[in-house]
């Protein structure tokens, strides 16, 4: 599976941030649940306020749990859970 631009470029400018010492780790709300959420943030400026930028959330729990690796033998799946995808 090819990974869409938008990611790419996303994934680009968190790296850049990283780099730059312009990451944040915020305490959020979860908009649809209510569950707090630990959200990385790309942080700017805007004048002379702070502007966050989220671009995503940290796993809970365990992530090897949480998400499923491409199968190398099928380009278009993914491990199942029992293909011991760690």
């Amino acid at each position: 599976m090819a990974i869409p631009d938008h990611a790419r470029t996303n994934f680009k400018t968190l790296l850049r941030a990283a780099g730059d010492g312009n990451l944040a780790l915020m305490e959020c709300q979860d908009a649809a649940t209510g569950n707090l959420r630990y959200v990385i943030c790309a942080v700017g400026r805007d004048g002379g306020d702070y502007v966050f930028t989220p671009f995503g959330h940290l796993a809970d729990g365990d992530p090897y749990d949480a998400y499923l690796p491409p199968d190398p033998d099928d380009p278009s799946g993914f491990l199942a859970p029992d293909d011991g995808g760690r």
